[in-house]
């Protein structure tokens, strides 16, 4: 397995790139450590794909260096890399037994008869498929032949990285979370470095140690999921996790003194930098209902189960609060709380509130 940094690293798929939006990268440097479970979590059109096609050597970045522990392979090709890849769409062989299919790859490398054999039992067991050895793949369930791609991109030992492009897209939404829970297990017994490409959130808090979280070419965050989720360090970050997202609210900062709608908010902490746009962001989990407060008027009730998300308007604003147990009724005069300690300020989409460690 390997250490992977990336120093530097910028794209652009036009010859003559003039200014940063000719870009598809911006610039990035990254240390993923040997052995972790990372993701990279963003939109379509973010950039994942292209950093992904970059580390496994299907494309040279315009600007940068890759290193795989310490050693530059910026210029070698893939088949030099050591890289596994699995793909959205099984890549299996639909005429070949499983057996056949997780031995391929080390048959193709010259692997002794008996390591092969032995190798293909570890990894059948790590998957439960040793009762599927002796079945040819076109008979398998699109979740099985999926897992059969996995244990082709885990069972050589020469491995420096483990890729997974949005394995999970074309998998039954009832069946995803059984092999989100296998790739865990999987990675947790095999400690190879693992790096999984997603729009969705859940799959990427799910299985990564570390997160990274791409908008437009750009990483605006690195985290773990907790680090995410509870203290964002971009709006984007706060928008695009959660269910629902973070609540990004136009707010004015006159001297580190914050308003909404009129209304004074207190923040988490102390307020940092002048000047550019300024919002407040709260998740709904911490805006509450009370006796005294934000006065709002309820616009929406959801009822989503385990709790409702109530819509309400303070003033022209919508905010969205996790509400438990009773809710108001629609149009409903209310006032709301927000959690002084999950409140914060943002310019130009970055945090600029500073709390004491």
């Amino acid at each position: 397995m390997a250490k992977i940094t990336l120093s530097n690293l910028r794209h652009s798929y036009l010859p003559n790139p003039k200014s940063a939006e000719d870009f598809a990268l911006k610039e990035i440097d990254l240390d993923w450590e040997d052995g972790g479970a990372y993701a990279l979590l963003g939109p379509s059109g973010c950039g994942k794909s292209t950093l992904l096609n970059i580390i496994s050597g299907l494309l040279t970045p315009s600007e940068g260096r890759i290193l795989f522990d310490d050693r530059d392979v910026t210029d070698l090709p893939p088949d030099q890399r050591n890289i596994a890849q699995v793909f959205q769409f099984p890549v299996i062989y639909d005429t070949m037994t499983v057996r056949d299919n997780l031995a391929f790859p080390l048959r193709n490398r010259g692997v002794a008869d008996a390591r092969i054999a032995e190798r293909v039992a570890e990894i059948a067991a790590m998957l439960e498929v040793e009762d599927m050895l002796d079945v040819r793949a076109s008979h398998l369930s699109p979740d099985n032949k999926q897992k059969i791609s996995m244990g082709r991109g885990l069972v050589r030992d020469d491995v420096n990285v483990v890729m997974f492009d949005e394995p999970l897209t074309v998998i039954d939404p009832h069946l995803k979370w059984k092999l989100r829970s296998k790739l865990k297990e999987l990675h947790q017994r095999v400690r190879a470095t693992m790096i999984y490409v997603t729009h969705d959130q859940t799959e990427a808090l799910t299985f990564a140690d570390q997160v990274v979280v791409m908008q437009d070419g750009e990483v605006v965050q690195i985290g773990t999921p907790v680090e995410l989720f509870e203290r964002p360090q971009h709006t984007f970050v706060g928008h695009f996790i959660g269910s629902p997202g973070m609540n990004v609210l136009p707010v004015v900062e006159t001297d580190g003194r914050v308003t909404f709608e009129g209304q004074v908010v207190a923040v988490e902490g102390k307020v940092s930098g002048q000047g550019g746009a300024t919002e407040l962001g709260i998740r709904p989990e911490f805006v509450s209902i009370a006796e005294a407060g934000l006065e709002a008027r309820v616009r929406k009730v959801s009822d989503v189960g385990r709790h409702s998300v109530v819509e309400v308007m303070v003033g022209d604003t919508p905010v969205k609060a996790v509400v438990e147990g009773a809710v108001p009724v629609q149009g409903a005069s209310v006032f709301l709380n927000f959690a002084q300690e999950q409140t914060r300020l943002y310019r130009d989409g970055w945090i600029a509130t500073e709390v004491s460690p």
